[in-house]
């Protein structure tokens, strides 16, 4: 009697243990597999992120060149020189104040174009699809069609000006309209990505709060202020830290548009990166000033962080 019941106590014991080990082996193998469907990510995210990272980091403390010569440790000599370069100074200043131009219209042109849409304007696919379509051209033709717009003799740039009575102007010759022609295309071609947040945001916006407002007597504007611009807040925050970032990484129309000319007024941070490190063939000091102006947009990005939690703090 007491060797059965000694029996069934031992079969009890090993039963938890076997299912134990039978779940351990079973976790090992979902682990496997879990890490045998990441392994393409994994390979490509340390290729291509992790591995361009550490190497710059590494090189902007060198004397590297493009063509193979120097590599030898510099120390932070790159690094000194970078922060009393004033020609990177001025291609930063020159990136901000093109950030500052175009993130101003490009929100709220985007927000004024999507009150019209979702106003029930006629044609409304019609209206979106033109206010989009700009945004998926390469900024190869972009660049080509406002050279031809802002061209001094024939572009339409300068007949609109004469029409008006007004002396033409040499858009992109010019210092002091460069910046602003290239701030014109540039809105023009990327705000139809403003738009479309603006707009998914706007059709989220429950219409019971505008019957609501339209019963207690709130006309169109009193609504706008008190429902549509509140409930847009989050949004508005989301645009304004996307759009500037990027702003930050001009490049492509601005160098493009004056035909690979470095300009004193329109040179960006990242046209001098270029410039240094494949022109100049000085790839440790390239890579120092890119992570120069890395630290900027880290700096940057907490700031928007902190201000818009506090706008969220706000709110609540």
């Amino acid at each position: 009697m007491s060797t059965a019941v000694q029996a069934r106590g031992t079969a009890a014991i090993a039963r938890p243990d076997a299912a134990t080990g039978r779940t351990r082996r079973a976790g090992r193998r979902n682990t496997a597999i879990a890490f045998g469907f990441l392994a393409p990510f994994l390979v490509a995210f340390l290729l291509f992120l992790v591995w361009p990272i550490l190497h710059g980091i590494y090189l902007s403390f060198t004397n590297q060149s493009l063509t193979g010569a120097g590599g030898a440790f510099v120390g932070f000599a790159n690094y000194a020189e970078a922060l009393t370069d004033p020609v990177m100074w001025r291609s930063l200043g020159n990136t901000a104040w093109f950030t500052i131009l175009s993130t101003i219209p490009l929100v709220l042109i985007a927000l004024i174009m999507a009150l019209l849409v979702d106003r029930g304007l006629p044609g409304q696919w019609l209206w979106r699809l033109s206010f989009f379509m700009p945004y998926l051209l390469a900024s190869t033709v972009i660049s080509q069609i406002w050279v031809w717009i802002f061209n001094p003799q024939i572009g339409a740039a300068n007949a609109i000006l004469q029409w008006f009575g007004l002396e033409p102007i040499a858009w992109l010759q010019n210092p002091a309209t460069n910046m602003y022609a290239i701030v014109i295309a540039t809105v023009w071609w990327t705000i139809g990505f403003n738009f479309l947040l603006y707009l998914a945001a706007l059709q989220n916006i429950p219409q019971q709060q505008y019957e609501a407002a339209s019963i207690d007597g709130a006309g169109s504007w009193r609504q706008m202020w008190s429902i549509t611009l509140p409930q847009l807040g989050p949004v508005t925050v989301v645009v304004v830290i996307l759009q500037v970032l990027a702003s930050l990484k001009l490049f492509d129309q601005a160098y493009q548009m004056m035909g690979g000319l470095s300009s004193e007024t329109t040179r960006s941070i990242v046209q001098y990166i270029y410039e240094t490190g494949f022109v100049g063939y000085r790839f440790g000091y390239s890579a120092a000033i890119s992570y120069v102006f890395f630290a900027v947009i880290v700096i940057l990005g907490v700031i928007q962080g902190v201000i818009a939690r506090g706008r969220g703090r706000v709110q609540r």
